[in-house]
């Protein structure tokens, strides 16, 4: 090797060392700098001459392991969910209170039937209608509470959400804006690093809100997916949620993807083409806090609200509805008629029937719906009861027709019954085939009147109006009703009425055969309760007293609650060792550093040695020359 070949070598070790500390003064400058990935120099080998070979640095390359960082931003999404979901069940538990505690449903409904047992107990004392008035008066204010409370949660989730698209909004901007920043520079160029490591900090951010995914192109632009493939990030091109806030949510503000009819804020995305999709009926997230705003205030609120709800009607119901047995035909063909006379609007036909072929035995519920806009109702998969909705107003030739067509299918006829039945008698038999038994029939009207001669009455009202469980277009006059359901007015003005069921002749003195009525209904009646509540299923619809439903709900959501902390105090260990195990790669170790600081002063040092000698003997030369 020639004496310039050997300076040309010292002169580019000096300068790769240069460049290589210049790294390490830059890895322990932001060693405790948010999203700094630690930089190692790539060097080169070049040949000089014949002989020898000089160092060239080309750039820098980024610590960091590709797989894990995907993996922690998934799992990232997934504690925002997790987080989210813990944090609002956590505050509905404390909506419903704790269980044995004062101020709470259960409670309030424990002191309700003690006051109308305690009723009975003294033959209808005056001291003992008032204190069971006013047990009434609190069950429907703690319905009234934890409808606010719930309905409270869901316009916080709603206000979360346009909070979580503006952040989620900014990171994709970023994101844009470094790909654009990015565009001609190589990716080991230390200013393209400074610019990645920008880049995957906003990406790590949008992963708290919505699941990602990250292809990386061959010009180092990160394009940006969520996992069911809408793009948020294309280049230097970034989608944009938009979220137009409903306000303050109430009972009947619920999601339909027909904007016309939605109850609650829009929430779109505008991508990267132009074209705008709704985040909702679309699924565009499935993981993130964005992805539990949407649950809680979709499902798992409106939900809690159903499961209120039911408890509200069907106390109101149990207590006010009456139902008679239909009278039987001995035909052929064999079966029973049923009387729709006083029927309101959502009032009830029930009819159990065998199909013989399977020896299956069927329900069918006819629903008086006096809004044809609601109709057809719509029935689940293996529903049981099947609901029909027919207006019972129409006359018994026009309820025929309707009930004959939608039930072709189960050998059932229906016909209005022949004189002396009354205009308003429905003739219900099989259709002379043999294949269908009625086996009994019964119709369920609401008792509108405090001294109808029944012990039904309607105590619990729809905010003053009779409660009838009416299915209009707008939906079911069940929604909310635990937020408005209050004690009817006559009763707390008159409470006597909690044992005087008839004038004419006057209810004895110590009768208590309505308040006995009301005990028995609220504490052993059996009843089947909406799968909508999260109770049972179509096919299978709970049954249990008003008392077991309570409790069987607050069961569900204390566990829903339990396995949301559970689920989020998992997810964060997974978290955090995921990000542990990332930064043992990617973060700066200060002792790392530090050990190759000093083999590049010992490489800087022997470089400087070998040039000061190759100078000593150029010097030598030149002098020996002259």
């Amino acid at each position: 090797m020639g004496l310039s070949s050997a300076l040309a070598s010292a002169m580019s070790g000096l300068r790769a060392n240069q460049a290589a500390m210049s790294i390490v003064s830059s890895n322990v400058a932001n060693s405790q700098t948010p999203g700094y990935v630690s930089q190692t120099p790539n060097q080169i080998e070049v040949t000089t001459g014949s002989f020898g070979s000089t160092a060239m640095t080309t750039g820098v390359s980024r610590e960091l392991d590709s797989y894990v960082l995907g993996q922690l931003r998934t799992e990232t999404g997934g504690g925002g969910y997790a987080d989210q979901m813990a944090n609002i069940l956590k505050q509905l538990q404390n909506v419903y209170g704790n269980p044995g505690g004062s101020g709470t449903l259960e409670a309030a409904l424990n002191d309700f039937t003690s006051s109308l047992q305690a009723l009975s107990t003294s033959a209808g004392a005056q001291s003992a209608q008032t204190v069971a008035v006013a047990a009434a008066q609190s069950l429907a204010q703690q319905l009234n509470v934890t409808t606010k409370g719930i309905q409270s949660l869901r316009s916080n989730v709603e206000q979360d959400l346009g909070t979580s698209a503006q952040q989620a909004n900014a990171a994709m901007q970023r994101i844009a804006d470094v790909n654009t920043k990015l565009q001609g520079l190589n990716p080991t160029d230390p200013s393209a690093a400074t610019l990645m490591d920008q880049r995957d900090q906003a990406i790590n951010t949008l992963s708290k809100y919505v699941d990602v995914r990250v292809v990386t192109d061959g010009s180092n632009q990160a394009n940006v997916f969520t996992g069911t493939g809408i793009q948020l990030v294309g280049g230097g091109l970034a989608s944009q949620f938009s979220f137009a806030s409903a306000g303050a949510l109430t009972a009947t503000s619920l999601y339909n993807a027909d904007p016309a009819k939605s109850g609650v804020g829009a929430f779109n995305i505008k991508l990267p083409n132009g074209s705008s999709v709704d985040v909702v009926a679309s699924t565009v997230v499935s993981s993130g806090q964005i992805a539990a705003d949407l649950k809680l205030r979709d499902q798992t609120l409106v939900q809690a609200q159903s499961q209120v709800d039911q408890l509200a009607a069907t106390m109101a119901s149990a207590l006010s509805d009456k139902t008679s047995g239909g009278a039987a035909v001995a035909g052929p063909p064999a079966g029973f008629d049923v009387d729709l006379a006083g029927a309101a609007a959502g009032n009830t036909v029930n009819i159990t029937y065998t199909d013989t072929t399977t020896n299956t035995q069927r329900k069918i519920t006819l629903i008086n719906v006096t809004d044809p806009t609601a109709l057809p109702l719509q029935n689940a998969t293996n529903a049981n009861p099947v609901q029909i909705g027919v207006d019972f107003s129409k006359g018994m030739g026009a309820i025929a027709s309707a009930l004959n067509t939608a039930l072709s299918g189960t050998h059932l006829s229906f016909a209005g019954a022949p004189a002396p039945a009354t205009a308003t008698t429905l003739r219900v038999t099989d259709d002379g085939t043999g294949l269908a038994k009625v086996n009994a029939t019964s119709a369920t009207r609401t008792i509108s009147s405090l001294t109808s001669g029944n012990p039904q009455l309607p105590l619990f009202t729809d905010g003053g109006a009779l409660y009838t469980g009416a299915i209009t277009g707008s939906g079911l006059q069940m929604t909310g009703l635990a937020g408005r359901i209050a004690v009817n007015q006559s009763v707390v003005n008159d409470p006597t009425r909690l044992s005087v069921y008839n004038t004419s002749p006057v209810t004895p003195a110590g009768d208590t055969a309505r308040s006995d009525f009301l005990y028995s209904q609220l504490t052993t009646a059996v009843f089947s309760y909406s799968p909508q509540t999260g109770l049972g299923s179509a096919s299978q619809p709970f049954s249990g007293n008003v008392s077991s439903y309570l409790q069987q709900f607050l069961s569900i959501q204390s566990n829903a609650a339990t396995q949301a902390t559970n689920l989020q105090q998992g997810q964060s260990v997974v978290v955090s060792t995921l990000q542990a195990k990332f930064n043992s790669t990617s973060s700066v170790n200060l002792d790392t550093e530090m050990s190759s600081l000093i083999q590049l002063q010992n490489a800087y040092a022997a470089n400087a040695h070998v040039m000061s000698v190759v100078q000593s003997m150029m010097t030598t030369l030149l002098q020996a020359q002259g």
